[in-house]
C-alpha cells in the first residue's frame, strides 16, 4: 500500500491518510494515546531540559557559580549538570578574571566542546575586565576578545538568580536552532521572551 517515488528514496509512503484513520491507528496503541509532533521539537526540548556546563572557576564569581549548583538553587532539578571535562559540554561559564596566562588554556578548552557551543560571562572581570581594566597589563580586556561570548552577567558578583535566568535564557534559545543541522558560527541573538 505504498507509493514509489524520488522524495522517499524508495521507501514507502501512505497517501491519502484521513483524520479518521489517524484515530482508528491511535485506538490500536496501548493506552490509546500517541504523542504527535516534529523531532526537531523534541530535539530541542531535549537539548532544553539537559545542559551540561563545563565547569571553569577563575576567580570570586566562582563561589556564585558553586552555589547556584548547591542544595539551595539546585540546578539539577532542571537539567542542567556541570560537567568536568569539555569534550561532554556545551556550554562555557567563564566566571572570574581572565589573565593573558589562562587565556590559551580557555581558548584550548572552548575548541575541545564539541558544536553547538554556547559561552556565559560571568561578571565584570569576564565581561569587561572588571576593575582591573586601566591599571593590570596581565588581565584580558574581556573574555570576548578570546571566544564568542552568547550571554554576559553583569555584577561583582553576579547573584545566582542572574546566572539562572542566563541559563533559561540560554535555553529558550534552543528553540530557533535546528537540532542537527546547527552551523552557528557567531554569538547568539536574544531571544525574543513573552
Amino acid at each position: 500500500m505504498g507509493v514509489m517515488d524520488d522524495h522517499t528514496a524508495g521507501l514507502p509512503v501512505e497517501v491519502g491518510v484521513t483524520g479518521t484513520q489517524v484515530v482508528d491507528a491511535c485506538a490500536k496503541v496501548p493506552g490509546g494515546s500517541v504523542l504527535l509532533g516534529a523531532v526537531e521539537d523534541l530535539l530541542n526540548w531535549a537539548r532544553e531540559s539537559s545542559q551540561w556546563p563545563v565547569t571553569f572557576g577563575l576567580a570570586c564569581c566562582a563561589i556564585e557559580m558553586m552555589a547556584t549548583g548547591a542544595s539551595h538553587y539546585d540546578l539539577d532539578r532542571m537539567g542542567i549538570i556541570f560537567r568536568a571535562t569539555p569534550r561532554q559540554s556545551d556550554i562555557m561559564i567563564v566566571s572570574g578574571t581572565v589573565t593573558k596566562k589562562i587565556a590559551p588554556v580557555l581558548k584550548r578548552l572552548y575548541d575541545q566542546m564539541p558544536d553547538p557551543k554556547y559561552v556565559i560571562a560571568m561578571g565584570n572581570c569576564a565581561t569587561g575586565g572588571g576593575p582591573y581594566f586601566y591599571d593590570t597589563y596581565s588581565v584580558v580586556k574581556g573574555v570576548d576578545q578570546i571566544v564568542p561570548v552568547d550571554i554576559y552577567i553583569p555584577g561583582c558578583p553576579p547573584r545566582p538568580e542572574q546566572l539562572i535566568d542566563a541559563l533559561l535564557e540560554l535555553g529558550r534559545t534552543y528553540k530557533r536552532e535546528h537540532p542537527i543541522r546547527n552551523t552557528r558560527k557567531a554569538p547568539l541573538k536574544p531571544a525574543k521572551t513573552k
